[in-house]
């Protein structure tokens, strides 16, 4: 149990810190000021950058198209950074 814990934490790390990169990057908004002009709860939002809080399917995709970004590129790399060797479940 402490590893599928550990696995997920890497996880919703590894989301956070792209949705934020990606946001600094494409908009150079703050938190802020994205949060409200894209209708998310700018806490969720915080917390998901932070790793706090996953993320379901529907908000990752919304979250890409306010970040201008395709869903598959932000699953590729999502991919990248967790590593080739990345599973929650061991074989």
């Amino acid at each position: 149990m402490q590893d599928f814990q550990a696995k997920n934490l890497k996880f919703k790390l590894a989301v956070g810190e792209i949705v934020r990169q990606e946001r600094e990057k494409n908009t150079g908004k703050s938190l802020n000021t994205f949060a409200h002009e894209y209708e998310f709860d700018r806490g969720n939002l915080s917390k998901i950058e932070r790793g706090i809080y996953g993320i379901q399917l529907l908000t990752a995709w919304k979250l890409c198209e306010a970040l201008e970004i395709k869903f598959s590129d932000f699953a590729k790399t999502l991919e990248e950074k967790l590593g080739e060797d990345f599973k929650f479940f061991d074989e």
